[in-house]
């Protein structure tokens, strides 16, 4: 186990360019599974749940070479029978992608459950009634079979804009007969990255970015090159430390077209950017200033469905906002674990109010101090970096394998930044 010695209150400046959208690089990577042509996959994350999930399809016998130092060629000729190492799955939550992708072209699969960030309950029913709905027989006792003899197009209304439950329809549906409707899909920028990987392999589909997709199911998908677009919660995670360092912090390849409403809440908490073609520039002369509601009422920041603010850029935020002045209510509904880390941050100094397992309430601007806190899950785990950094004194943060699962070289892109920041193995 690693462990990050960071001493704070050192502004960053400089550039950094973020690494590959994570959850755009797990299903693309099993996308590839639909085709026995050779895909390149370019800007491939290098980080464990990517490697991982590489070691995943290896095991079903898809060949994985590497072209470069994030250029992957993934071959899936012969996939064959094999059972799923259960430990594998339970380290990454991504293996239900498996399920659409293997159950289309092979007709079916065994997979152990899925695991991931312990945030909270995090059901699959929605998987399991989209594929049933495309013609597949799926079975539980204690691991998943799914069984199909051939998929059918179908009209499918999803019981929630599920991430990972559209992105296994839609690899289902791509080789199923005729044409599905799926209506109240999620549309998140890793969703508009799997759909158009897909019609680079020969796939189609309409209504990319919406939450209506109109899939023309074909007989087989040919090989091709994609590049994987940079992580927008890597870029906002940057943003985020340079705001609380006061620090000036140029990001490249930002793809500013999908943050335009995180954009609007991290005005509101008194934090701004500039545009400037593919890059983003952080100054260090920001407001930190809490924007009330009409009649001066504390605001309440809200996740919802894409493109509402997302639930993996709370924590972020609110490791923000206990350097603003003001007070703002953060409320995350979807995950009731989602803010059991902020007593990591009162033990810095913030001043938070847990109201209930969905909500707190942040008052700032507060000083911080250095401590010894554990990394919980991926994105506590960064927002405690992110508080260390702003912090007096030296901090230190355990358990960092939990970061490096969706963050690469972390600490390296930090420290060309200017931060004190260290790796340590645990003694």
């Amino acid at each position: 186990m690693e462990k990050f010695i960071i001493q704070g209150g050192v502004p960053l400046k400089g550039e950094v360019t973020p690494g590959g959208n994570k959850n755009a690089a797990l299903p693309i990577l099993v996308a590839c599974l639909l085709t026995d042509q050779p895909v390149v996959l370019r800007n491939v994350p290098q980080i464990r749940d990517v490697k991982d999930m590489r070691l995943l399809i290896e095991s079903l016998g898809v060949e994985v070479a590497d072209l470069g130092p994030d250029t992957w060629q993934v071959t899936a000729k012969q996939v064959r029978p094999a059972d799923l190492d259960p430990d594998l799955c339970r380290r990454i939550r991504a293996s239900i992608l498996l399920a659409g992708p293997v159950t289309a072209r092979w007709g079916g699969l065994k997979l152990p459950p899925p695991g991931g960030d312990v945030i909270g309950r995090r059901r699959v029913d929605t998987h399991i009634l989209a594929l049933r709905a495309l013609g597949a027989e799926v079975n539980y006792e204690r691991s998943f079979e799914f069984k199909a003899s051939g998929l059918r197009g179908a009209d499918i209304l999803l019981d929630e804009a599920s991430v990972t439950g559209t992105e296994n329809a839609i690899m289902a549906a791509v080789l199923a007969k005729g044409v599905t409707t799926l209506h109240n899909a999620a549309s998140e920028p890793h969703v508009q990255e799997l759909c158009r990987m897909l019609t680079v392999l020969g796939a189609q589909i309409d209504g990319i970015g919406s939450n209506t997709l109109v899939i023309h199911g074909v007989e087989t998908l040919h090989g091709g090159e994609f590049t994987i677009g940079s992580d927008y919660l890597e870029v906002i995670s940057f943003v985020g430390a340079a705001a609380v360092t006061r620090g000036a912090v140029r990001i490249r390849n930002a793809g500013s077209q999908y943050l335009r409403m995180i954009r609007i809440v991290f005005n509101r908490l008194g934090v701004d950017w500039q545009e400037d073609g593919e890059d983003i520039f952080v100054p260090a002369e920001q407001r930190l200033q809490i924007e009330p509601d009409l009649g001066n009422a504390i605001p309440e920041i809200k996740t919802n469905i894409w493109p509402a603010f997302p639930t993996d850029l709370m924590s972020i935020a609110i490791a923000v906002a206990t350097q603003a002045r003001g007070s703002v209510l953060f409320h995350d509904w979807m995950y009731p674990s989602r803010m059991f880390f902020t007593d990591k941050l009162v033990s810095m100094g913030a001043q938070i109010v847990l109201c209930d397992p969905h909500r707190c309430i942040v008052t700032g601007p507060t000083r911080l101090y250095g401590e010894k806190v554990e990394s919980p899950d991926i994105r506590a785990g960064m927002t405690l970096v992110l508080a260390a950094l702003a912090a007096d004194g030296t901090s230190t943060i355990r358990n960092v394998g939990q970061i490096d699962r969706g963050y690469a070289l972390v600490d390296e892109k930090l420290r060309a930044l200017g931060a004190r920041i260290e790796r340590m193995r645990e003694q």
